[in-house]
């Protein structure tokens, strides 16, 4: 057995095991969600087995390539890759892959989109060009990756482990560990095998001063700042996402704090309807994940549980866009997310 089909297996069986922990992955609910077949609610929202080191197992990938150097070997979640030359024809796996492409001025030749919304994010729509359907995060189609021929494919190991050696066989290809609170990690990643790295850097540098300043505005206006619950409805439960989460990681940078239900480092803790005074805090930010009439939103906003949250008396509870906040997962996807923040914390 060679080295590659050594490491190939080796990751196959870990994330095996990181599945079977209920390891978070986007499933066919989100960027930062569980699918939750075969497993229980509470387990669902849990990262699981090495959840925790993935961010900095991540940013240890990449390349010693110097900028405008091929060919260049990429380290990876699963193994290292060789890429000839800069890569033109490229598909993508999942969301935040298509995010960190286009945000890099890359037109995908394809995507794999979510379950819960078969078609390309409308956040993205103006600069992503017109990718080839691929299949869904959860059941790619080989064939028509073929049919591509791409000369890069970008994905995740929590997402397409059982695949990779397949989709090796098509075209070099990289994987992240994981999607979700590791978004800034991936996208130097895929920017080291996009060879943009540097686009890359400025983009979250320009992130990250945004944020900054948001914090600091919302702050100046009564010298603190609210405290931010994010509610998530999904078709088979209610989330609070914790702080290693995409939108986590984002309230963290702006500095907003979360009830004490939220501080926790891990993706998301979850409540029924008859818990709803759980979420409580001086904001309220509601996602719906897919069809939203297939969810308990509509019950749980009716019901005399939601109308006595203190947010909710003050009108501070929004809905806000799912497709951003919770399956955005890029760059692009967080910018919007820090303007939808500063129109509602700002005034």
């Amino acid at each position: 057995m060679s080295i590659r089909t050594r490491t190939a297996a080796v990751a196959v069986s870990l994330a095996a095991a990181l599945t079977l922990a209920a390891c978070g992955s986007d499933g066919g609910d989100s960027g930062d969600s569980d699918s939750g077949k075969g497993k229980s609610k509470e387990k669902a929202a849990q990262g699981g087995q090495d959840f925790s080191g993935a961010a900095k197992k991540t940013a240890a990938y990449g390349t010693d390539a110097k900028a405008g150097e091929w060919p260049r070997t990429i380290t990876h979640a699963m193994g290292r890759t060789e890429l000839k030359k800069q890569p033109k024809r490229v598909v993508v796996l999942d969301v935040g892959e298509f995010d960190n492409a286009v945000s890099l001025g890359v037109k995908p030749v394809g995507l794999a989109p979510t379950e819960g919304s078969n078609k390309i994010p409308g956040y993205l729509k103006q600069q992503a060009g017109d990718p080839a359907n691929v299949g869904t995060i959860n059941n790619l189609n080989l064939e028509a990756i073929a049919k591509l021929k791409p000369d890069l494919i970008l994905g995740s190991q929590l997402r397409a482990a059982d695949k990779y050696k397949q989709l090796s066989a098509i075209a070099p290809t990289v994987f992240s560990i994981r999607p979700g609170f590791t978004w800034k990690e991936n996208y130097l990643l895929n920017a080291a095998a996009l060879g943009r790295k540097k686009q890359a850097r400025d983009k979250l540098d320009a992130y990250r001063a945004k944020a900054e300043k948001l914090g600091a505005d919302i702050e100046a206006q009564d010298g603190k700042k609210p405290t931010v619950t994010m509610l998530r409805f999904m078709p088979d439960r209610i989330r609070l996402y914790a702080k290693a989460s995409f939108i986590g990681t984002i309230l963290q940078d702006v500095g907003l704090p979360r009830p004490k239900n939220q501080q926790i480092n891990d993706l998301a803790t979850e409540i029924s309807p008859e818990r709803m005074d759980e979420a409580d805090a001086d904001w309220i930010f509601t996602g719906a994940y897919g069809d939203p009439k297939k969810t308990d939103r509509a019950k749980a906003q009716d019901s005399p549980l939601w109308k006595k949250l203190g947010a909710v008396r003050k009108g501070q509870a929004e809905d806000v866009s799912d497709e951003t906040w919770y399956l955005g997962l890029g760059v692009t996807a967080a910018d919007e997310v820090l303007d939808d923040l500063r129109g509602h914390l700002v005034k």
